[in-house]
């Protein structure tokens, strides 16, 4: 095995930035994911103090509530593990780039795959969060006649 060149080294830095900058990007959508994720779980204990007390109509209006933030949850859960396994796929890129280098092994291919796989990851997580940002919406609408769009004003 030949010493390794401070420019290999210097080199192989450079091509791990991409995957790094994906890395910081991932964990700011986790950031994301985990604040949106507290303030379903504080409406959700909300909503079931007020399951208990509530009847009639308003128990309904509560239960469907429950049901939206339970979906909600739910998909925020999968987004986050998504994220998770797609950070893990940088890092066996950023690593298989390195080891590759170093022991002068044709790792391309896994570091191609990798990389791949972790992309095809962080996408299928964004589509959740898309669809929660969506239930979140559609379960916020607010009633047509408090909006008063009659008046002129």
């Amino acid at each position: 095995m030949t010493p390794i060149h401070t420019g290999v080294i210097a080199q192989t830095i450079q091509l791990a930035l991409a995957p790094v900058f994906v890395l910081v990007a991932i964990g700011n959508i986790m950031n994301i994911l985990t604040t949106r994720l507290g303030r379903i779980v504080d409406r959700s204990r909300t909503l079931q103090k007020l399951h208990g007390e509530t009847v009639g109509t308003a128990h309904d209006v509560v239960v469907i509530e429950i049901r939206y933030v339970d979906r909600r949850i739910h998909l925020i859960g999968r987004a986050l593990l998504l994220l998770v396994l797609s950070g893990l796929a940088i890092g066996v890129t950023v690593g298989s780039l390195f080891i590759g280098e170093m022991a002068e092994l044709n790792l391309r291919n896994l570091t191609g795959i990798t990389f791949f796989i972790a992309i095809v990851l962080l996408m299928m997580a964004l589509v959740y969060l898309l669809l929660e940002t969506r239930i979140a919406a559609n379960s916020l609408r607010l009633p047509q006649e408090m909006l008063e769009l009659e008046r002129k004003i």
